[in-house]
């Protein structure tokens, strides 16, 4: 059975990249009716950022990225914590030191310090391999701070990755590692080896930073006796300066994306774009479709690329898809706030907004001409394509002026029908007396729905003050 697993550190934010790994493991996992676990590798205390654990399970549980098992943090049902299982890493790095595959090492912070090169990189040049087991035994015992490091033996290593394919790296290029560190906790990658075997981790998802790093863990495996797992190493992430991915840097966690509007699904899809492409053209999914189609045998070698403009249109792809009470519900707050005229259906509103904004604050922008007709210029009326100009537009609004000025029926098909009976009877296009009533009544060059739409939602009393407002820019000044 295939058994994956979402492994973050908590020092911080959810970064993308952590939940693209997050969601890859996901989708293969479910794909293949296996197993999905979720483990905090906290190893590192320095690094803890407090309310970073509450962070990753919130993001998931947002993002409907259910996981499977683990005894949970102080009993009942959770991910695995790596601090709560620090009893298991010591007895397998002895079991190393026993065969050989490890040893201690007694060297001071400012012996490994003295190593440094010239660009302050430090690797460690084995000055402990030399000291007996026995001695290092009984130094170690007698309370000598130690660390216990990795032996890497000479020749090469060679491994297959389900994206790059076969990797070939002289062990020479790799340092003896820490496996256990002084105050007696594991590092991240000899934790990482030990709880990827003891959990049954049959595929191991991770970024290709990881890759060179990867030997280390199959000369472990290989020094236990255990069978390695299949590796899918994930392309780099860059932001639109083609740099790698920070916080840093300023770029955004998913935590600021959801702040910025962002819907989960959207993230989640895009985020699984970003080095991954399903066969045939459609791009938007939804978490279930994501499901059925994902394949790694499309996953990219070439860095992604973020691109917040293509996020935000597929933001705006899954408002779209948001069933009609949902989006309501969502926009209310935001519609109350952009709009405050007494009167206006705010549900027929939410209906008329829904497929033209990329993010639910867009209500504002898209929504202004409402409570107070913007100040605009006659230039709005010109447009070659409906065919008006000034001229055009002045005679189109005092005829549909008059005409309107004289129904009771103010609904949109009524008012619709005699717009376009209007333009008819006095030979004109449809378009020559919508556009001028469209620009009219919105003061812009673009509104969420057509002109007999507004001027419903408008009202008969405000449409013609309207309409008049424009006569009279029209003629300059002229009464209508």
């Amino acid at each position: 059975m295939v058994r994956t697993r979402f492994a973050p550190s908590p020092t911080g934010y959810m970064q993308i990249g952590n939940l693209r790994t997050a969601v890859y493991e996901y989708l293969f996992a479910r794909r293949h009716g296996g197993v999905f676990i979720l483990r905090i590798e906290d190893t590192d205390q320095n690094r803890h950022v407090e309310g970073s654990l509450e962070v990753i399970l919130d993001t998931l549980k947002i993002m409907g990225l259910d996981y499977d098992e683990g005894p949970g943090i102080g009993g009942g049902y959770g991910p695995y914590v790596q601090s709560e299982r620090k009893a298991d890493y010591l007895p397998h790095a002895k079991k190393l030191i026993e065969n050989g595959n490890a040893y201690y090492c007694f060297c001071t912070e400012e012996r490994l310090d003295s190593l440094a090169d010239a660009h302050g990189v430090t690797k460690y040049d084995r000055h402990c391999l030399n000291i007996s087991k026995d001695e290092a035994l009984k130094q170690a015992e007698s309370g000598v701070p130690y660390v216990i490091r990795q032996m890497i033996p000479e020749g090469r290593s060679e491994f297959n990755d389900e994206v790059f394919g076969k990797i070939l790296i002289e062990n020479n290029e790799l340092e003896d590692q820490i496996l256990i560190k002084s105050d007696g906790m594991p590092t991240y990658n000899f934790a990482n080896v030990i709880d990827d075997h003891a959990m049954m981790i049959t595929h191991v998802v991770r970024g290709s930073e990881y890759i060179t790093s990867t030997p280390k863990y199959n000369l472990l495996y290989k020094a236990f006796g255990w069978d390695c797992p299949v590796y899918i190493h994930l392309p780099l992430l860059l932001n639109e300066k083609g740099e790698k991915i920070s916080k840093r840097k300023g770029d955004p966690s998913v935590n600021d994306l959801l702040h910025m509007g962002y819907l989960p699904s959207a993230i989640l899809n895009y985020c699984v774009f970003l080095g991954w492409s399903p066969d045939g053209n459609q791009e938007i999914f939804s978490l279930d479709e994501l499901t059925r189609v994902f394949d790694v045998r499309h996953i990219s070698k070439s860095p992604a690329k973020f691109d917040a403009v293509k996020m935000a249109w597929m933001n705006g792809e899954h408002i779209k898809r948001l069933p009609p009470e949902i989006f309501y519900e969502m926009a209310l707050p935001t519609l109350q706030e952009a709009v405050k005229t007494p009167g206006i259906d705010l549900k027929h509103l939410a209906a008329m907004v829904s497929s033209r904004i990329n993010f639910i604050s867009d209500c504002h922008e898209l929504l202004n001409f409402i409570d107070e007709l913007p100040d605009y210029d006659v230039g709005l009326f010109t447009h070659k394509k409906m065919k008006t100009d000034s001229a055009v537009a002045l005679a189109a609004l005092k005829i549909i002026f008059a005409e309107l000025n004289n129904t009771a029926n103010w609904t949109n098909e009524n008012l619709y029908a005699i717009a376009t009976g209007a333009a008819a009877a006095n030979g004109m296009s449809n378009s020559q007396i919508l556009w001028p009533l469209r620009t009219a009544a919105s003061g812009k060059q673009s509104s969420p729905c057509g002109a007999s739409e507004l001027c419903e939602l408008l009202g008969k009393n405000e449409s013609l003050r309207r309409i008049c407002i424009a006569i009279d820019k029209l003629q300059s000044g002229g009464a209508c």
